[in-house]
C-alpha cells in the first residue's frame, strides 16, 4: 500500500484491509549530508552524497507490505573493507556462481568472518548524533527551482522524478503525490506523519527531506537522489551475502535505528527494498510511510508480512523492539537469501509461522550469527536484544559485531564492501528502471479542495 514514503507499491506490500483479513483468517484457522537544492540555503549542512528513494511497483514476487490500520493512537565496519577477494566478489554479484540459499557452504563464511579488521571493545560507546531541532522545509522550493530529467518510479499515488537544481546544478529526487489519490486511499494521516518524521531526522544513514510544497493537485517532496539503487536488487543478484558483507549493512542499520529510537520514532518497515545504496556503497534508509512517534506503545497494524513481530501479528500493543525483531529478520535474509518464516502458500501461513516462532537455521551460519538471531527473533520481550536494560548497546556489543568500529562507521570512514557502478554526481540513474514519462503537467492552478488536509506542505 503506497504512502508518502512508500509512494509506489513495493515488493511484499499489501493494503491494510487485505492484511487485516489475512490476519483474521489466520486466527480463525489457527486460533554524509547532501547539499540543499538552493545553494544559498542550508549551507551549514556538510554531507556530500545526493541520493533518492526508489520505491518500485513492478516485482513479479510481490508477496506484499501491510498498510497501517490504526485501532488506537499513541502520542505518539568495521566492517572495515573485507579482504580483497571478498570485495572483488561483491563488485560484480551477478557474475558470481549462483548458490542455493540452502546450500551448505559454511567454509566460505568462516573465512570471511575474520576479514573485517577494525575492532571495537565493549567499553567504546557511541552516542547517536541527534539533531533535536526541526528544519524549515515547508514551501522552501517550487517547480521553477528544478529541471525534471526522467522518471525513477511510478505508483498509484504519482511518481518519483530525477531532477536537477537550477541553483547548484546537483541532482535530487522529487516525489509527486496526487492529492485526490491520497485522499481516496485514506492515507492523509500517514502522508502527513511521514513528512513530519522526515522533517525531524538528519543522519548519515537516513534519507534527507530537503523541502515540500503543494499546488492545487499535487504534493511535492524534495529528497536525496540515492544513486546506487536498492539493496534488495544486490541481494537477489548475490543470492545471499557473505558474513562480513551482511555485518556491514546490519551495523549501519543498527546505528540508524538507534538514532530513530532516541527520537521515540519507530520505523516499522525494515526490509532490503527500503535500504538504498549511495554512490560509495553506504546505506540510506528510505520510505518513512510507516514511521511513527511512539513514546511508549502503539497498536497500529503495519509492516511487511515476512518482517512483522509476533506482537504485531497478534494485535497486541508493541514498542520500539519491533524494529529490533525486524533487524534480526533482515540479517537472516541477508545471510540466507530468504526470510525465516517465509511460506510460498500464503501470507496467512507466514503469520502462523511467526506466531509459532520456530526457526530452522541453515548449517552454514556461524555460531555467533545464530546466537544474535536467536536473541533478536524472539517473542519473549524480556529476552529480545534492544529491549533490555542495555538498549541498543546490547546489540552493538554482541560478539557477532565484535569487529565493528562503530564511531568510524558512523563517520563513513569504513569502505563499503560493494560500490555501485555509477558515475557519481552526474545524475546517473542506470540502477533504476525506465518508465514512460508523465504527460499531465504539474503546477496547475485552480480549485484546491484538498489543500487544507495537508497544512505542513
Amino acid at each position: 500500500m503506497p504512502t508518502l514514503g512508500g509512494l509506489l507499491k513495493k515488493r511484499r506490500t499489501k493494503d491494510s484491509q487485505t492484511l487485516s483479513k489475512e490476519l483474521q483468517a489466520g486466527s480463525t484457522t489457527t486460533g554524509n549530508t547532501p547539499t540543499s537544492p538552493i545553494a544559498a540555503e542550508d549551507n551549514h549542512h556538510h554531507h556530500n552524497h545526493h541520493h533518492t528513494h526508489h520505491p518500485s511497483d513492478n516485482s513479479a514476487k510481490s508477496a506484499n507490505s501491510a498498510s497501517q490500520l490504526d485501532q488506537q493512537q499513541s502520542n505518539q565496519s568495521s566492517a572495515s573493507k573485507p579482504a580483497d577477494t571478498q570485495t572483488a566478489s561483491m563488485q560484480s554479484p551477478a557474475l558470481q556462481p549462483t548458490t542455493s540459499a540452502h546450500s551448505n557452504s559454511g567454509h566460505q563464511h568462516h573465512g570471511n568472518a575474520a576479514s573485517i579488521h577494525n575492532i571495537i571493545h565493549p567499553s567504546q560507546q557511541n552516542t547517536p548524533q541527534v539533531s533535536r531541532t526541526e528544519r524549515t522545509t515547508k514551501g522552501k522550493y517550487t517547480l521553477d527551482d528544478f529541471a525534471i530529467q526522467r522518471t525513477l518510479g511510478t505508483g498509484s499515488f504519482g511518481r518519483v522524478h530525477l531532477v536537477q537544481s537550477k541553483h547548484n546544478h546537483r541532482f535530487y529526487a522529487i516525489k509527486v503525490l496526487k492529492k485526490a489519490q491520497v485522499v481516496k486511499m485514506k492515507q492523509i494521516e500517514h502522508t502527513n506523519d511521514e513528512r513530519r518524521m522526515l522533517n525531524r531526522v538528519r543522519h548519515p544513514f537516513l534519507i534527507t527531506l530537503w523541502g515540500t510544497w503543494q499546488d492545487s493537485r499535487n504534493l511535492y517532496m524534495v529528497m536525496d537522489f540515492v544513486e546506487g539503487g536498492e539493496l534488495f536488487s544486490l541481494l537477489r543478484k548475490s543470492q545471499r551475502f557473505p558474513n562480513p558483507v551482511a555485518k556491514f549493512y546490519a551495523a549501519e542499520v543498527t546505528l540508524a535505528l538507534e538514532y530513530l529510537h532516541s527520537l521515540n520514532i519507530i520505523y516499522r518497515d525494515l526490509k532490503p527494498e527500503n535500504l538504498l545504496l549511495d554512490r560509495h556503497g553506504h546505506l540510506k534508509i528510505t520510505d518513512f510511510g510507516f514511521a511513527k512517534e511512539v513514546p511508549d506503545i502503539t497498536w497500529t497494524l503495519c509492516g511487511t508480512p515476512d518482517y512483522l513481530a509476533p506482537e504485531v501479528v497478534a494485535s497486541k500493543g508493541y514498542n520500539k523492539s519491533v524494529d529490533w525483531w525486524s533487524l534480526g529478520i533482515l540479517i537472516f535474509e541477508m545471510l540466507c537469501g530468504f526470510t525465516p518464516f517465509w511460506d510460498q502458500g500464503s501470507p496467512v501461513k507466514i503469520y502462523q509461522n511467526i506466531l509459532q516462532g520456530r526457526i530452522k537455521f541453515p548449517p552454514y551460519l556461524l555460531p555467533d550469527a545464530v546466537d544474535l538471531l536467536s536473541r533478536l527473533i524472539t517473542a519473549d520481550l524480556t529476552k529480545r536484544l534492544g529491549n533490555l536494560h542495555g538498549g541498543p548497546e546490547d546489540i552493538k556489543n554482541h560478539p557477532w559485531f565484535a569487529e565493528v568500529t562503530w564511531d568510524r562507521l558512523l563517520r563513513k570512514e569504513i569502505d563499503a564492501p560493494y560500490v555501485p557502478p555509477i558515475r557519481g554526481g552526474q545524475g546517473d540513474a542506470s540502477q533504476y528502471e525506465n518508465y514512460q514519462e508523465e504527460v499531465e503537467p504539474y503546477g496547475q492552478s485552480g480549485e484546491d479542495p484538498h489543500g487544507h488536509l495537508f497544512p505542513d506542505f
